[in-house]
């Protein structure tokens, strides 16, 4: 049964219909994805595509694959949309290694006419979650300033049928 939160993604009510530890799985790589993102932001300006595990053990581990145009020795210009799908496709080759996974990614709020770190987070179990933490340069100090994480939809993407 795939949890679908409608309302802020730290009421918690999302969790009723995930069990705990799924939930706290789900949690986790949310937190960490949205932290390490934050970071690369904050050091870098930007960041690529990555993936987050949570091994059978219990333990984190980041899961990253190079951009497809990185060979010619620029990075300027990536095709996120191409790295996200090869993520995907490793995850699913693995997927028996680790019972929790989330894809963080740069997005583009369009309606908001902002930019936003997005989390998408399965469970073996077949639950899911997804949230988007919007962020802009603040024009006086040059610093990023970001808004309320929020809830969003996800469907499933490692553990098909």
């Amino acid at each position: 049964m795939a949890a679908h939160p409608e309302e802020s993604a730290s009421t918690g009510s999302w969790r009723d219909s995930v069990p705990d530890a799924s939930a706290t799985d789900l949690e986790n790589l949310l937190g960490t994805g949205v932290g390490a993102a934050q970071e690369q932001l904050e050091r870098n300006g930007g960041f690529l595509p990555f993936a987050l595990v949570v091994q059978n053990d219990g333990e984190v581990r980041l899961v990253a694959v190079t951009p497809a145009d990185a060979t010619d020795g620029s990075d300027a210009h990536f095709d996120a949309d191409t790295m996200i799908r090869d993520l995907h496709e490793l995850l699913r080759q693995h997927q028996d290694e680790f019972r929790a996974a989330a894809v963080v990614c740069d997005i583009t709020l369009v309606e908001e006419d902002s930019d936003a770190i997005h989390v998408a987070a399965e469970h073996q179990d077949g639950s899911l979650f997804a949230a988007v933490l919007p962020y802009a340069p603040n024009a006086g100090t040059h610093e990023l300033e970001f808004g309320q994480l929020a809830a969003d939809t996800n469907e499933p993407a490692v553990w098909v049928d």
